[in-house]
């Protein structure tokens, strides 16, 4: 599976560790979840394009390389997904920010849109899309899907656990994305909850239950 990135730095693992603490108040997890966004993306980008520039440095002017055309669009899948974009916003300040709003039926299991706003022109833009887990796969595969719909080309998708059920789905959906992974865990539960898992992440993000 040449598009599926799966991470094992050592400051990744070591974070998401934390991460699965119950222990692991509030404030804490959500400044993992940025950080591990950006370790992530800085791996993620390496193949953001590049121009030469003019430049005037103290001593002459020179040619170097800055990202080159549209930049970047970020698109969190609301809510969990809004967790890491202030980690690669730190990368690429630049960045416009879009956002896709799906929720699970709690008896299907099955995505459904609420809300899709994404930057014009989102066809000339590098896409990532980010969500911390990937558990059935539902949600990451529609909301590629409303990307795509909407002109989408160079996508990327981030998460910070995955499922191998989910991570199947998606690939076979989508074979043409490149696709990001902090750790891919056992499974899913009965309920179709990631094992070992970190709880609910959106709850765990923001304090709610």
């Amino acid at each position: 599976m040449d598009n599926i990135t799966i991470f094992t730095h050592p400051l990744i693992q070591h974070k998401i560790s934390i991460l699965r603490d119950k222990k692991t108040g509030t404030n804490e997890f959500r400044a993992l979840i940025e950080e591990i966004a950006m370790l992530m993306g800085f791996e993620a980008l390496r193949d953001l394009p590049l121009q030469d520039v003019e430049v005037e440095t103290p001593i002459e002017t020179c040619m170097t390389p800055m990202i080159a055309g549209k930049k970047m669009a970020i698109v969190p899948i609301l809510r969990a997904g809004l967790g890491m974009v202030n980690g690669i916003l730190a990368l690429v300040p630049s960045a416009k920010v879009g956002h896709i709003g799906l929720y699970r039926d709690e008896v299907t299991h099955e995505p459904h849109e609420y809300y899709c706003k994404l930057p014009s022109p989102i066809e000339l833009r590098t896409i990532v899309v980010t969500d911390p887990m990937v558990a059935t796969g539902g949600s990451a595969v529609e909301a590629i899907n409303f990307i795509k719909k909407y002109g989408g080309k160079n996508i990327k998708f981030m998460c910070i656990i995955a499922a191998p059920e989910g991570l199947k789905k998606l690939q076979d959906a989508h074979p043409d994305i490149q696709i990001y992974v902090g750790h891919l865990d056992r499974g899913l539960n009965e309920n179709a909850y990631i094992c070992p898992g970190l709880g609910d992440a959106g709850d765990r993000i923001f304090g709610t239950k």
